[in-house]
């Protein structure tokens, strides 16, 4: 698949089954991902794949987290059985250093971007979850995050259900967020 259909077909799939990467070939587009920008190569993210009873393990602490009075704890632990891979998206940073956080995290989206259209590419699906369990201490301490770390949400991963094929996206017309600089313009 070249990169514009990839890009242009490429859809956030809602039900994922088996199978997904496995560690290997997760790895080999992780490092082919890794190329995209990062200034000084810092690399301020990590992943933590969770398959299995690891899912089973973070369902319940999703449960756990948000137990209250008319909540659906079945519902909510079952979040995390909704695709065989849950790739747990780290960002961390390197503080003080040169390369502001800002453009820390930037390189980090960048990097999970290509990682979804080289998952695309291969005929894996996957979407970004994101949402309140995020900023769960219960999920930090389950993951092992460190303080200095964010958890950014999850890559859901596996092979996209029975759904027609996506169509290629049509272009959307975007130069009303084009201009263009013209020093001459410019007065003291």
């Amino acid at each position: 698949m070249d990169v514009m259909t990839a890009v242009l077909t490429r859809r956030s799939e809602h039900v994922l089954a088996e199978p997904a990467p496995n560690d290997e070939e997760f790895a080999y587009l992780l490092r082919a991902a890794a190329t995209a920008p990062d200034h000084g190569k810092l690399r301020p993210w990590r992943w933590i794949l969770v398959r299995g009873e690891g899912r089973a393990a973070l369902g319940r602490c999703f449960a756990d987290d948000c137990a209250a009075p008319g909540s659906r704890p079945d519902r909510t632990e079952a979040k995390a059985r909704r695709a065989p891979l849950l790739a747990t998206l780290v960002f961390a940073p390197a503080t003080g250093h040169r390369i502001p956080e800002w453009e820390q995290l930037a390189a980090t989206s960048a990097m999970t971007s290509s990682l979804m259209l080289l998952l695309h590419a291969r005929g894996f699906g996957s979407i970004w979850r994101t949402g309140k369990f995020t900023e769960s201490a219960q999920v930090r301490r389950l993951l092992g995050l460190r303080q200095d770390e964010r958890l950014l949400g999850w890559l859901y991963i596996g092979t996209p259900g029975e759904s027609p094929q996506h169509r290629r996206r049509v272009l959307d017309d975007v130069t009303d967020r084009i201009s263009v600089f013209a020093p001459e313009l410019v007065t003291s």
